[in-house]
């Protein structure tokens, strides 16, 4: 895969400005150091493959929110099925 720059992520964003760009960037790290999983694949490092997950459209400021609440979900699944199967 291509390097990743600056400029791909920030025509996903759409408005140019890079502050913005971090925040959405440090919202989804968080995610992932929580146990979300990636959107897109690779093999790098947890930063460069959040900002591949924001250039390629997967990862906006409409959806990021979405994308915890989806992740909560399924933890709460998970443990519901666990108590199941232990029963």
């Amino acid at each position: 895969m291509a390097r990743i720059t600056v400029e791909d992520c920030l025509s996903q964003v759409g408005n140019e400005n890079r502050f913005a760009l971090i925040h959405l960037a440090v919202a989804r790290l968080k995610q992932h150091r929580k146990g979300k999983p990636f959107l897109v694949k690779g093999k790098n490092k947890e930063n460069i493959m959040t900002l591949r997950e924001i250039a390629a459209g997967e990862v906006t400021f409409s959806n990021i929110a979405d994308l915890a609440v989806e992740h909560l979900e399924d933890e709460a699944s998970e443990s519901k099925e666990e108590t199941t199967n232990t029963e």
